[in-house]
């Protein structure tokens, strides 16, 4: 039986790096084929040339056994091949109808026939069991039902090869569990699956086979039953990869956050945050566990001066900063690693090393007389890509470029080197690899140890377990419980993240 699909010998090069080198990938029928390497290995644009973004300086595609030649999305759709990307691609005001018909548009007369929409949309959804409602507007529904929303995009549209970039990366454990039994669902149906992903766990819970690339070459490809976490983390790196996070004993040191009776309207001018008390100390990581929408972006643009605070007082230090300027929060004691890297963590169109010095260029030794010593910010720039290991040719390459990953430890590398007294760190390893990750939560331990303040804000309910201290579980814009983490589990931080009370998630 031929391959669902065959790449043969691709190759694609950009200016100063090569993606994909002379790569070979096979994903059988029926098929869920995992895509695993580290940030800029090279996945998501092999993935990017199947489905018709890139085309391809060398190499053969062959579809379901015949050679097929893919010059954009719309060849890919016709030949079956659908796309979920990482970031969605919906159209927030549609409802959810309208974005899945969006381009194929059912008519009646020459015109939308609306009703014909909402039936086939509900039609769909029952068949693949995707519980969606098609009169709910996007910007009205939750990041894991955007998501189904998106696949059944791809579904109504025929396709039958399925590319999942990244998929889990905004989602709750509850929403991972469900969407991993939707793509077995949909193998049961007749599809392939190609799935990229940086999570051994979901590799092991949902995947058949697994390609790995690093730095732009295939490694092997090997069945799941064959290996185990270790070996796959170590054959993607290269090297023997820590995958247990080893947290020193809690020791407590003086306050350096503290938050009293915090209101926060969101943009709908709606309390996103109510009442909410917490403190953070010196020498502690404090996780804050929640279901995305709870909060919790509203509370640390407010802690970072993004956000105004409608009641109530933030104190860094002693200091009440609330409702200060960023830059005046900065220099009070704070580090901020935000939830959204391109809208508030990088300037696009700046060099990484324009990016690496955001906080401090006009602080000596970066400037002197307001003018920048652009030889001392490429020298630091450089130390700091080194270190935490940017995949880049170099510090005057611009922000925009990089891959979502490499984004991210430019960040990183930037808050964390400047030792703040206190660092909120939202989402700190979403979409990098096990080696990232490791290296950052390296970094996030050593900062504790210091004796710093640490506010991490999670959705890896894994991260947040393993690398807490104590955890505040948020619902609905208050902090309803603190567990210690050595006394808790996953099932019952779920139950509790849902608004169930101690008592109840413990029964």
């Amino acid at each position: 039986m031929p391959y669902a699909i065959e790449m043969k010998h691709i190759r694609k090069e950009f200016p100063g790096i090569i993606a994909n080198d002379d790569i070979n990938l096979q994903v059988e029928e029926g098929e869920i084929h995992a895509l695993f390497g580290e940030n800029g290995a090279g996945k998501s644009t092999l993935m990017n040339v199947l489905f018709g973004l890139y085309q391809p300086d060398e190499g053969e595609i062959y579809v379901h056994g015949k050679k097929v030649r893919i010059a954009d999305p719309n060849d890919a759709n016709r030949l079956g091949i659908g796309m979920v990307h990482q970031h969605f691609m919906l159209v927030e005001k549609f409802t959810v109808a309208e974005n899945i018909i969006l381009g194929r548009e059912p008519t009646i007369h020459g015109r939308l026939d609306m009703t014909k929409a909402v039936k086939i949309v509900s039609d769909l959804s029952e068949k693949y069991g995707l519980d969606v409602d098609p009169m709910k507007k996007v910007e009205d529904i939750t990041v894991g039902m955007q998501q189904r929303v998106e696949i059944l995009k791809t579904l109504y549209r025929g396709s039958d090869i399925l590319i999942f970039d990244e998929p889990t990366a905004v989602l709750t454990p509850l929403e991972i569990k469900e969407l991993i039994d939707i793509m077995k669902r949909l193998v049961k149906e007749g599809k392939s699956i190609i799935l990229i992903t940086h999570k051994l766990k979901e590799i092991f819970e949902a995947c058949d086979r697994c390609t790995v690339i690093r730095r732009g070459k295939i490694i092997g490809t090997i069945g799941i039953g064959e290996t185990n976490p270790s070996d796959l983390a170590d054959m993607m790196v290269g090297r023997k990869v820590n995958v247990r996070i080893n947290n020193a004993p809690y020791e407590p040191k003086e306050k350096v956050l503290e938050i009293r009776d915090l209101t926060v309207l969101d943009s709908r001018k709606v309390k996103a945050v109510n009442q909410l008390n917490l403190t953070v100390h010196g020498g502690e990581i404090m996780g804050i566990a929640g279901v995305d929408g709870n909060g919790q972006t509203e509370l640390v643009e407010a802690i970072a001066g993004l956000r105004k605070v409608k009641e109530g007082a933030i104190e860094i230090n002693g200091n009440d900063v609330t409702n200060h300027k960023t830059r005046k929060i900065i220099e009070a004691g704070l580090g901020y690693i935000p939830e959204d890297r391109q809208k508030h963590g990088l300037v696009l169109d700046f060099s990484i090393g324009e990016n690496m010095v955001l906080q401090t260029y006009y602080k000596k030794p970066y400037a002197f007389a307001g003018v920048l010593n652009n030889k001392v910010i490429s020298k630091k720039a450089k130390q700091l890509i080194h270190e935490y290991d940017v995949r880049t040719p170099g510090e005057k390459t611009l922000a925009r470029s990089l891959s979502g990953g490499n984004q991210q430890k430019v960040i990183v590398a930037r808050e964390v080197d400047r030792s703040p007294q206190l660092l909120v760190a939202a989402q700190p390893t979403r979409g990098l690899d096990i080696g990232a990750i490791e290296f950052i939560h390296g970094k996030l331990l050593e900062e504790k140890e210091k004796g710093k303040a640490v506010l991490l804000v999670s959705f890896e309910l894994d991260e947040i377990l393993h690398l807490s201290d104590r955890i505040a579980v948020i619902f609905e814009g208050r902090i309803i419980d603190i567990v210690n983490p050595k006394e808790t589990n996953e099932n019952e931080l779920g139950l509790l993240m849902a608004g169930r009370k101690k008592e109840e998630a413990q029964a």
